[in-house]
């Protein structure tokens, strides 16, 4: 198997040679070249053909946001942002994730190691050759129409992970004020959660927050697991945060999360969105099992079919569908009866 070749970029003589460091100590990947900037990088990317470009935020000449654009218009390729810890940084990485950027890493702390800090860099960069990279298009939503609502007993429980801003800010744009109390677990870093939340609230016309612990769930409210510590759980229909180990190497877990909601004996509904590994396929089958309707997104129009792939092998899904259906879909099976459930 041919290693994955990856292209640098980054303003940091330093960031530049700590990143490099750290992608060769995989035998799976080549660190092919850097690149100080966007000029030099366009550069290099046809010279070099990388099959990954780890791209810096903020750099001179154009920013990592701009330069990213021009790539997924006129050349898409798997792109990891690597973002700093400012609000800054998120809301641009947010951004970038949303552009098409497949996954995003976050550059260490003062005083943080950097092999801490980029643990996980090498596997983003892996996963991020196997992604499904489209060139850049506007976002299709398919807004609710009429009068809707929502079961005030039905919850909804989403997993996603690499792709998962795009999808679930399309499905959310999608959602009415009224929506069906809604728990989802994203696989993201701490640090950016909660703008993601504050992003996904401006985006939806439901209101969109971090989970808190004991938050009583509400129709109309969206809980985003915080990322980094907690697991999210749904105990007696309030959100609980769980300082227990990771689970299929994830904290949060996605079946963490839905195995709690399949104990709650309430009408429920497990939706499971793009993302690597097959984290949420046990959890949305012990849903499937306990009389859940179950949702997942298709191969077609996922960035990685991972985990919804390992939950429909694993009999966990009882529709496939593309991204651009999924709202209306879900919003049906949540209804109170008789609601109107018709979309644009």
């Amino acid at each position: 198997m041919s290693r994955v070749k990856v292209l640098v970029v980054d303003d940091s003589a330093t960031m530049r040679s700590l990143i490099s460091a750290v992608l060769r100590r995989d035998p799976e990947i080549e660190v092919v070249g850097t690149a100080e900037d966007p000029l030099d990088a366009r550069t290099k990317i046809k010279a070099l053909n990388p099959d990954v470009l780890t791209l810096d935020v903020e750099m001179p000449n154009m920013n990592g946001l701009e330069f990213l654009e021009k790539i997924m218009r006129l050349r898409p390729m798997p792109v990891v942002m690597v973002s700093t810890l400012t609000q800054a940084g998120t809301d641009v990485t947010l951004a970038a994730l949303e552009i098409g950027a497949v996954d995003a890493v976050a550059k260490p702390a003062v005083g943080h190691p950097a092999s801490e800090a980029f643990a996980d860099l090498a596997d983003k960069v892996k996963s991020a050759a196997r992604a499904r990279v489209r060139p850049l298009e506007p976002r299709t939503v398919q807004a609710h129409q009429g009068v809707y609502h929502a079961d005030p007993n039905h919850i909804l429980a989403m997993g996603s992970s690499t792709g998962g801003v795009e999808a679930l800010l399309t499905i959310l744009s999608a959602f009415p004020a009224d929506c069906p109390a809604t728990v989802i677990t994203q696989h993201m870093p701490a640090s950016f959660t909660r703008s993601f939340a504050a992003r996904l609230d401006r985006m939806s016309a439901a209101n969109v927050s971090e989970a808190v612990d004991g938050a009583i769930l509400q129709t109309g409210h969206v809980y985003l697991a915080p990322g980094g510590a907690f697991h999210l759980t749904v105990v007696g229909g309030r959100c609980r945060l769980v300082a227990s180990d990771p689970v299929n190497g994830h904290r949060p877990s996605v079946d963490v999360l839905f195995e709690s909601v399949a104990r709650l004996g309430r009408p429920m509904t497990g939706v499971i969105l793009t993302g690597m590994g097959r984290d949420g396929a046990r959890g949305l089958k012990t849903m499937r099992d306990l009389g859940a309707r179950t949702f997942g997104q298709d191969e077609a129009s996922c960035v990685v079919y991972g985990m919804p792939k390992a939950a429909f092998e694993a009999g966990a899904v009882e529709r496939q569908m593309p991204l651009s259906r999924l709202a209306p879909a879900i919003l049906e099976s949540c209804a109170a009866k008789g609601a109107k459930t018709t979309v644009a």
